[in-house]
């Protein structure tokens, strides 16, 4: 349980604000039901104001997590006037886990097996993942 606290590489860092992201996503949910079901407003507040910071702290870590593992080297190409493109799909996708409720914890998963999570992965590597 302690090593799930251990914030110490951009990987364990970045699990552990995924799974934030995700009891806030749950709590929201909460909050959103009492609201209805009691017709209290006041139910969203807190649980919304807290979404939101974790959110934005979140796409922040997203963000610092795919510049320090090198996610933006995993490209996936398009042919555009000529020309190759490479979008950074990895750190797309982390970007847009954010939205759907647990979105968060399924990329996490993901790049975990994918080898995307460093000393997360197992001993895989991107590499091996798109091998």
């Amino acid at each position: 349980m302690l090593s799930f606290f251990d914030l110490t590489t951009p990987a364990k860092r970045f699990r552990f604000v995924a799974v934030a992201e995700a009891i806030t996503w749950a709590w929201l949910i909460v909050g959103m039901i009492l609201k209805r079901v009691n017709d209290d407003p006041e139910a969203i507040a807190l649980p919304g104001a807290t979404h939101g910071a974790v959110f934005v702290i979140f796409v922040i870590v997203a963000l610092i997590t795919a510049f320090q593992l090198k996610w933006n080297a995993v490209k996936w190409e398009l042919p555009l006037g000529g020309r190759r493109i490479g979008i950074p799909i990895v750190t797309l996708l982390a970007l847009a886990s954010s939205v759907p409720p647990f979105g968060t914890i399924v990329f996490e998963w993901w790049a975990k097996r994918n080898g995307h999570l460093a000393e997360l992965s197992a001993g895989r590597s991107p590499q091996q993942a798109t091998a």
